[in-house]
C-alpha cells in the first residue's frame, strides 16, 4: 500500500519528574510503552525530544531570591545599578528581578520600547508614530511615557509591566527610577554599573557599554554561574533560561545534558536495534500575530542533541520543480520526474534555485519549535515528544 502520511508528532505523557529521578530510564520506558500501546514502530532517524524543564527538575537545579541577591551584591556592592533590557514576563523575569533588587540599593530600570526583545509590547508602534516619537533616538522618563501613552496592560496577561516591575523593586527596599530607551549607552548617563538582561543580544550590549565608559558590566548569564552555598547554577548561561518556581525561587536552565541525550540514544539502540536522534528543547520560535511575542526566551533552543541533528535541512521545493523544471508534465510522469530529482539531488543545496523558499534554519531550531508547540507550556502533561518521518521526503 502506498504511504499516505509524512511526518507525525506525538506528545507523550509521563510521570511528574522530581529531583533525583532517573530521567534516562523514564524517557526510554515512556517511549517503548507508548509505541506498544499506540501500535507504532521505532525506526531509524525517529526523533525523541525532552523539554528542558524536566531535565532541570531531575537535576534539582533551583535557586532562591536570596541566592540571586547575594551574587548581585557581591558583584556591584552598594553602587546604583542600571538593570536594562529585561523581557516582560512574570514567569521568566519577576523572581530574578526581585533577587537583583534585594541585593541593591538603587536601581535604574531601563525598558526597551515599543516592545521587549521577544515581542512583548509596552505600546503599539502606531501610537509612537501618532505622537511623533522615534524609539531609536528618543529617551523617555516614566512621567513622559505615562503622559504620552497612559497606563497599558499586556494583551494576554493583563499586567502593566512598568508598574509591576517598579513595585517589585521597591518591595525589596531598593530605590527605583524607570526610563525608556533602545540605546544601551543611555544608561551610562545615570550609572556606570550595569546589569544587562537581554538574551540574544547580550554580547553586543556588553561590548557597547564597555567601550563607552561603563565600569562594571554583567549580563544575566554572569549571575549564578557557580553554586552559592549549595544553590543551583548554570555555568554557561547563569540566570538565562530560568523560570519561576515559587514566589521566592526559580528553576534554572539545565546543566550538561549531553550525557542524557546520548544515554537515551544508546538505550533505545540496545532495546530496539534502531538509531534514533534525541534532543533537549526549550523555547522555539514562532510569532503570535495578536500578542506579537516571538517566544525565544531561552538562550538556545537546544542545549544538547545527538549528532544526527547537526546542520540544516537539505531540501528542494516541490512547487518550484513543478512550476519550473517539470512544468510540462502531469500525473504519474510528474511524480516520477520529481521523485528522481529528489533521489539525485546534491548533498549541499545552499544557493541552489531549487532550494529557495525552504526554511533556512538549523534542524534543532526547527524541531525545537515543533516540539514546543506540541507539548505546550501548560497542563497537557506531555514533556516528551516523539517525531516520526521528519527526515523523510516525497520518495519515501
Amino acid at each position: 500500500m502506498e504511504r499516505t502520511v509524512g511526518t507525525t508528532v506525538r506528545g507523550l505523557r509521563g510521570p511528574i519528574i522530581n529531583q533525583g529521578d532517573d530521567l534516562e530510564k523514564i524517557v526510554v520506558d515512556v517511549v517503548l510503552n507508548s509505541a506498544k500501546a499506540e501500535n507504532y514502530s521505532i525506526d531509524d532517524q525517529d526523533v525523541i525530544t525532552i523539554t528542558e524543564s524536566i531535565v532541570a527538575r531531575s537535576q534539582g537545579n533551583y535557586a532562591t531570591v536570596d541566592d540571586i541577591a547575594a551574587d548581585v551584591n557581591a558583584k556591584f556592592g552598594d553602587e546604583p545599578v542600571g538593570i536594562i533590557f529585561p523581557i516582560l514576563s512574570r514567569n521568566r523575569f519577576s523572581i530574578c528581578l526581585r533577587g537583583m533588587a534585594r541585593g541593591l540599593k538603587k536601581v535604574v530600570l531601563m525598558l526597551s520600547y515599543p516592545s521587549d526583545e521577544v515581542g512583548n509590547h509596552l505600546v503599539d508602534i502606531d501610537e509612537l508614530d501618532e505622537k511623533g516619537i522615534n524609539p531609536w533616538t528618543d529617551v523617555l522618563t516614566e512621567a513622559e511615557f505615562r503622559e504620552h501613552f497612559g497606563y497599558k496592560k499586556h494583551t494576554f496577561t493583563g499586567v502593566d509591566y512598568i508598574e509591576y516591575y517598579k513595585s517589585l523593586i521597591e518591595e525589596e527596599g531598593a530605590e527605583c527610577e524607570v526610563i525608556f530607551s533602545n540605546n544601551a549607552k543611555t544608561i551610562l548617563d545615570y550609572t556606570k554599573n550595569v546589569l544587562t538582561c537581554d538574551i540574544h543580544t547580550r554580547f553586543r550590549t556588553k561590548r557597547i557599554l564597555e567601550n563607552n565608559g561603563a565600569e562594571k558590566v554583567y549580563a544575566m548569564s554572569d549571575i549564578l554561574t557557580a553554586s552559592n552555598n549549595g544553590s543551583g547554577f548554570n555555568e554557561a548561561y547563569g540566570l538565562l533560561g530560568s523560570n519561576k518556581s515559587t514566589e521566592t525561587s526559580i528553576k534554572l536552565f539545565p546543566n550538561d545534558c549531553q550525557p542524557l541525550v546520548e544515554g537515551i540514544q544508546a538505550k533505545i539502540k540496545e532495546e530496539t536495534g534502531k538509531d534514533v536522534e534525541v534532543m533537549v528543547y526549550g523555547d522555539g520560535a514562532f510569532k503570535d500575530p495578536v500578542g506579537q511575542i516571538w517566544e525565544l526566551a531561552d538562550p538556545v533552543v537546544s542545549p544538547a542533541y545527538t549528532a544526527g541533528l547537526e546542520g540544516t535541512p537539505n531540501e528542494v521545493k516541490l512547487k518550484y520543480l513543478a512550476d519550473n523544471n517539470f512544468a510540462d508534465l502531469r500525473g504519474d510522469e510528474l511524480k516520477t520526474a520529481i521523485s528522481d530529482y529528489i533521489k539525485n539531488k546534491d548533498e549541499d543545496l545552499v544557493g541552489a534555485m531549487e532550494a529557495q523558499g525552504t526554511t533556512p534554519r538549523r534542524l534543532t531550531d526547527l524541531i525545537g519549535s515543533l516540539s514546543d508547540l506540541t507539548s505546550g507550556s501548560g497542563d497537557k502533561g506531555t514533556p516528551f515528544v516523539y517525531i516520526k518521518g521528519y527526515f523523510d521526503n516525497y520518495t519515501k
